[in-house]
């Protein structure tokens, strides 16, 4: 056999899983044994050397070679019953045979019993250079996807929302413990088990199936809030359910990935919180309103006659209480909306007759501080699908608060116009504007832009919640452009029926 003894450049970069490899020559040649450790040797690797197959398997048992060079040809136990033996002790030591033969039969039948690579005799050492470092790359590649499984498995286990996975045959590839407890399953591991086995609300189930047939050029996310009712010990459940497809580079359909929230805390204190406010706006809306009805007796002069003075300071008081009165009404609708009472009973309808009316009831108010309130020409719109009380709120929201920050003599206009799927309209006023920091926040509850120039306009800061909350119900949205000094528009899309 031929082999040159001579160095040969065969550096490896460091790597802390694989940082010294370790190399077991198992070959009846002497020769090759010494000069293959030899040259590996001078290259970092820990190499360690066996005669014949039996004694390459005992030293095999009793520690782990990470790449082992195999002969194929050796008095007694061949290369290939030796190798059958390797992978069942150590499936994952990469295995390169040593044939001596120039056909690549021996070779073959070496890789359909796996091994990993084959070199011939007589070879180089640039040859075994070229294989070995294709070992340690290969090695590598296996460490970098073990860790990055055992990560992944370690992160999803410790989430404290529920994970599942399954392929296209809706058997499950992966669920965390999460997941398990949410839809106790006490049985076996779960891997490998029809998703039935887990899961048997038919809502979920229905989320999967959605997610599974997506057609390729759409990806989307399917939601679902799901209560599952008390069972023995267990008390009622409310979950959040997400659903999405995951694919391959080709964007074919490998499975689904569903991911489950338990919401039961954070629901039940949304609905303390409403109750709490609710009940709150209804205590004080009474004895307001009382107070309101006395003040109106004494400013009209049933109790007496009153000074002017007297008049304006009660004036002033009545306005105040009955922004108290529209704050806590304003709240029991926020509460109603976000509890889901609010009567959200939608119809095929048309905006026309809402907008004009509306103009037509704020008219009053614009002229009281001569601001033109035009509703523009409206072309022929498609019915939305949508509550109609809801809509009016909308609608006088968006122009009320356009004549309160708008000043004198300047101009509100309603527009209405298709936009793709939905109906579109405009509320542009020519008012003070809202800064960019504060367009940000508009729509929080209670927030109010504050300045100089607002400071003696009346508001609760509910109403823009309020429009978003019902647009959200309805699958719409709402958008802001203003510039400060300048004005602003709000543009409302509603989806058409």
């Amino acid at each position: 056999m031929a082999i040159a003894e001579q160095p040969i450049d065969m550096k490896i970069d460091s790597c802390e899983e694989v940082s010294s490899p370790s190399v077991l020559i198992v070959d009846d040649e002497d020769r090759i044994r010494h000069v293959c450790s030899k040259m590996l040797g001078q290259e970092g690797y820990e190499t360690a050397q066996a005669e014949n197959a039996e004694k390459g398997l005992a030293m095999i048992a009793q520690r782990h070679f990470d790449i082992i060079l195999l002969d194929l040809l050796m008095p007694g136990m061949s290369g290939i019953e030796a190798l059958g033996r390797i992978r069942m002790l150590h499936p994952d030591t990469v295995v390169i045979v040593i044939t001596g033969y120039a056909t690549l039969d021996h070779a073959v039948d070496a890789m359909k019993c796996g091994a990993f690579d084959f070199i011939s005799k007589p070879f180089s050492p640039q040859d075994l250079r070229l294989v070995v470092t294709k070992a340690i790359e290969y090695i590598r590649s296996l460490q970098d996807i073990a860790n990055e499984k055992s990560r992944i498995r370690t992160m999803i286990n410790h989430l404290p929302g529920g994970v599942m996975a399954i392929d296209t045959c809706k058997q499950v590839a992966m669920a965390n413990h999460a997941f398990l407890n949410m839809m106790g399953y006490r049985g076996q591991g779960p891997i490998g088990k029809p998703l039935q086995a887990l899961v048997s609300d038919e809502r979920i189930l229905s989320l999967i199936d959605e997610a599974l047939e997506m057609p390729a050029e759409r990806f989307s996310e399917s939601t679902e809030q799901i209560t599952l009712e008390a069972q023995g010990a267990v008390d009622e459940r409310i979950l959040s359910a997400r659903c999405v497809p995951f694919r391959d580079r080709l964007g074919r359909n490998l499975g689904a990935i569903t991911v489950l929230h338990d919401i039961t805390t954070q629901k039940k204190m949304e609905q303390m919180k409403s109750d709490f406010v609710a009940m709150v706006s209804h205590e004080i809306r009474g004895p307001l309103n009382s107070v309101l009805m006395q003040q109106k007796v004494v400013l009209d002069g049933l109790a007496g006659e009153i000074t002017e003075k007297q008049h304006d300071i009660l004036l002033r008081a009545s306005e105040k209480i009955k922004a108290l009165v529209d704050l806590s009404g304003e709240l029991l609708d926020l509460t109603k909306m976000e509890s889901g009472l609010i009567n959200m009973k939608k119809q095929a309808m048309k905006l026309t007759g809402i907008l004009t009316a509306q103009i037509a009831f704020y008219q009053s108010m614009a002229q009281s501080k001569s601001i033109d309130l035009v509703l523009a020409p409206l072309p022929d719109l498609p019915p939305v699908l949508a509550n109609p009380m809801n809509m009016e709120e909308v609608v006088a929201n968006l122009i009320s608060n356009a004549i309160r920050y708008t000043p004198e003599q300047g101009r509100v206009t309603v527009s209405a116009a298709m936009a793709g799927e939905y109906v579109c309209f405009k509320v542009v006023d020519t008012g003070l504007g809202i800064s960019p920091e504060d367009q940000k926040k508009i729509f929080k509850r209670f927030y109010r832009v504050k300045n100089e120039k607002t400071r003696y306009i009346i508001g609760t800061g509910l109403g823009l919640p309020i429009v978003k909350n019902i647009l959200d119900a309805h699958n719409g949205r709402i958008e802001v452009e203003s510039r400060e000094d300048e004005g602003s528009t709000f543009s409302v899309y509603i989806p058409v029926a």
